[in-house]
């Protein structure tokens, strides 16, 4: 009798367990349900209006599908062909920047915890002070580097008697220089904290073999870095990519052979009449392409860099 009740208890339990266990994770579902559907609601009703004509527009929700006398891609269209030259001048500056941070920064970070030498503490307080510099602060400045001291426009007179290569296109060796160096800093911190907890013993092999700080660098520490690549690659790429105020100091303006597409974007839509909400939100898709482009790409190499 007693071994009746007590197995009666033990299902009674179970049965309470398993039920709070699942009333728990119903719960748990809902909540990340609504934080999915609180974060989404903005890019449902851009896109949804990207595809609205302008009376669809004024009678419908945002978030609310077009009708099929609403609907239309000539906004696409348009986006598109406005914004096709900024997208090519953005992937001009934006690769050669990322990379060129990535790489110096790596190789920064390497100086900073594989080898020896006096000073390296100050440098790295320096790098730590480069993260910290707000844009704002260097603007008159970074303005007055290149039109007085750097003018690059004049030193590059040479290149601009190519066909098809306009004086403008100086502002994105500018760009690219100025996103360089503003990177390099963060990057750097990046690869130190990976660095740190890679494992000395490879690296005490190879210096007993005798191999060179660069062999070493370049056989062991470089493969052994490609998720933090993965990690400041896609870092950089989208800080350079939707950065806006460099573009702005630097680049004459949005009709400017050079401008980025950030700045060709800023200018959309915009009327005497008003401002055309649907073709601003295809615009803003179009613009986002290429950095959905590299997590589809380095995706899997930043999870990897992120949980190291």
């Amino acid at each position: 009798m007693s071994g009746d009740a007590s197995s009666l208890t033990a299902r009674l339990k179970a049965r309470y367990l398993y039920g709070e266990v699942t009333l728990t994770r119903l719960a748990l579902y809902l909540v990340l349900a609504l934080f999915v559907m609180y974060f989404l609601a903005p890019i449902e009703a851009g896109l949804m209006t990207a595809f609205k004509t302008g009376p669809a527009i004024a009678g419908t929700a945002p978030y609310a599908p077009p009708g099929p006398s609403g609907f239309t891609l000539s906004k696409w269209e348009t986006a598109i062909a406005v914004l096709l030259g900024g997208i090519v001048n953005s992937l001009v500056f934006a690769i050669p920047a990322t990379i060129l941070s990535a790489t110096l920064g790596s190789l920064a970070a390497y100086g900073l915890t594989q080898i020896e030498w006096r000073g390296k503490l100050p440098f790295l307080f320096l790098f730590i002070a480069g993260i910290f510099i707000p844009y704002q602060a260097v603007l008159v400045p970074l303005s007055r580097f290149w039109a007085i001291y750097a003018p690059l426009e004049q030193w590059l007179a040479p290149v601009w008697q190519v066909p098809m290569v306009s004086p403008a296109y100086a502002d994105l060796v500018e760009l690219v220089v100025t996103h360089t160096a503003y990177g390099i800093p963060i990057c750097t911190l990046l690869f130190r904290s990976y660095y740190k907890g890679m494992a000395d013993d490879i690296i005490e092999s190879a210096r007993l073999d005798g191999a060179s700080f660069a062999r070493i660098y370049r056989r062991i520490v470089l493969p052994l870095s490609t998720p933090m690549f993965a990690v400041t690659l896609i870092y950089q790429f989208t800080q350079i990519w939707n950065d806006l105020l460099f573009a702005l100091i630097l680049v004459s303006s949005s009709s400017s052979p050079a401008a980025p597409v950030v700045l060709v974007l800023s200018g959309l839509g915009e009327a005497l009449e008003g401002l055309d909400f649907a073709l601003r939100m295809a615009g803003a898709f179009v613009a986002a392409i290429p950095t959905l482009v590299v997590y589809l790409l380095f995706g899997d190499e930043f999870a990897k860099g992120v949980s190291t």
